[in-house]
């Protein structure tokens, strides 16, 4: 790959979906419902009607006795394939400019607006230059996202509820955004709203006729990494408290081997780096200028000049920078987040995943990203000073299922459920080539969005969960 030369682009719009799905308009809330949330959420009385919906809301206001986010405007409801419907809530979580969590449910339904029960639920957690949506729920955002492509909507299929919850700089506005807060959206918060979010899920569940039980939780890439600091920080909590039932970290480490000393002081490089940043005031990183216009010129101009890196063409761009990361982000040897096919050394297609795909998912970045929770997650990483959170890895209990990627963080990520107390881990590494051909090897994204994914990955990881 040509030397790198990094320039800012500007007025670069995102791409629009080159399709006019139908999605449902936003409903009336339901009073019912939604008057149960508030009771759980503020302590309010409401009488709904009868003893058993009284028992719900006491038994649902127990469960969440967390919770102190409130609803804020309407609820949404969009059909995803036959009797799967997806579902968002915005949710209130506190004063500042931001602080603001978006839910998502992805569901069976028996009739509208009536969940199928189900016993097993998880929530999922989305990575970086992402939501739940464009890492879960592709098909919403592309038109090259089959509907098999959809990790939430599988699971749904096999009778698992899904939840996820978008972190609050998803939420910021493309423009005018007020960054007063984003200082503050850190691991702690991140990991703080991830609770809220499991207390409404839960609230919700209870309210639908699926009972209270905990839920799994599940995280791709820095989702991966929130659900190790969720956990290990639930684990300190009393058994009563705790909302988790199992962890399902995607292609992560939560701390990294001996072995692996580099990387370590890679991270403490990066950290330091980071935080150096945010005291100089630059707390956003800003996808609009990189992420956005480098999926979105790769799919409308692909032969144009990169504004963003000097000597390639749009699509060459893009494909250099998912097939050969390493080269501007390396936390493993060769670590690529989709696998390309190379020709003289460089990435000329894309091998397991669809190409409008992957330029759709970078188009549909959120705009903002918050750049002291990255500065924190490489602290956790690096281990030594002052730490955003403490280390109760090795207190982690609860059943674990970690699923990598070989071109990803892959088999580095297989110390960590190593460190963890808990007794029921299962792992689970995609691998198609052999080891001298990493380079090529099914990438970190790939679990999301290759062609086979549900075969090689989905599959293995929805047995794990109805069986547990």
């Amino acid at each position: 790959m040509k030397k790198i030369a990094f320039v800012v682009p500007s007025g670069v719009a995102p791409i629009a979906p080159s399709h006019a799905r139908t999605k449902t308009k936003r409903l009336a809330m339901m009073p019912v419902v939604l008057g149960l949330l508030a009771a759980a959420a503020g302590g309010c009385t409401m009488d709904t009607g009868s003893a058993d919906d009284r028992d719900i809301m006491q038994a649902t206001a127990e469960a969440s006795a967390a919770l102190s986010a409130t609803l804020e405007g309407m609820w949404e409801r969009e059909q995803v394939a036959g009797d799967v419907y997806h579902y968002t809530f915005l949710l209130k979580v506190g004063d500042t400019p931001n602080a603001r969590i978006r839910v998502h449910r992805v569901v069976r339904e028996d009739s509208p607006n009536v969940a199928h029960p189900t016993s097993r639920a998880i929530m999922l957690l989305h990575g970086d230059f992402a939501t739940f949506t464009t890492n879960f729920l592709p098909s919403l955002i592309s038109d090259g996202a089959q509907l098999d492509r959809n990790l939430a909507l599988y699971l749904a299929k096999r009778g698992i509820d899904v939840w996820g919850v978008d972190r609050r700089w998803t939420t910021a506005p493309a423009e005018g955004t007020d960054f007063s807060d984003f200082a503050g959206m850190g691991v702690a918060q991140a990991v703080s709203d991830t609770g809220l979010a499991l207390s409404f899920a839960r609230t919700l569940r209870t309210l639908t006729g699926a009972g209270q039980d905990r839920l799994f939780l599940g995280g791709f890439s820095s989702g991966a990494q929130l659900t190790y600091l969720y956990a290990a920080e639930e684990s300190q909590k009393p058994l009563a408290q705790r909302q988790v039932k199992g962890i399902v970290p995607i292609d992560i480490y939560g701390k990294l081997s001996p072995a692996d000393e580099s990387l370590r002081l890679y991270a403490c490089a990066n950290a330091a780096d980071e935080y150096d940043w945010v005291a100089q005031g630059y707390v956003d990183s800003d996808n609009s200028t990189f992420a956005q216009p480098l999926g979105a010129l790769a799919a409308s101009d692909p032969g144009g000049d990169s504004p963003i890196f000097e000597g390639y063409t749009n699509r060459e761009a893009m494909l250099g920078f998912v097939s050969a990361t390493f080269l501007l982000y390396e936390p493993k040897p060769q670590y690529h987040l989709v696998a390309g096919v190379y020709t003289n050394g460089f990435p000329t297609k894309l091998r397991y995943a669809s190409e409008s795909l992957i330029t759709d998912w970078l188009a549909h970045s959120p705009p903002h990203e918050s750049l002291v929770e990255t500065a924190d997650r490489d602290a956790m990483w690096c281990g030594t000073g002052t730490l955003p959170l403490a280390d109760h890895l090795a207190d982690i209990s609860v059943p674990l299922f970690y699923l990598g990627a070989a071109g990803g963080f892959g088999d580095h990520g297989l110390y960590t459920t190593t460190l963890v107390a808990s007794t029921d881990v299962t792992t689970h590494v995609v691998r198609r080539l052999p080891a001298s051909r990493e380079i090529e090897d099914f990438g970190h994204a790939d679990l999301l969005y290759a062609n086979d994914a549900p075969a090689l990955a989905w599959a293995p990881l929805a047995q794990w969960l109805l069986a547990h």
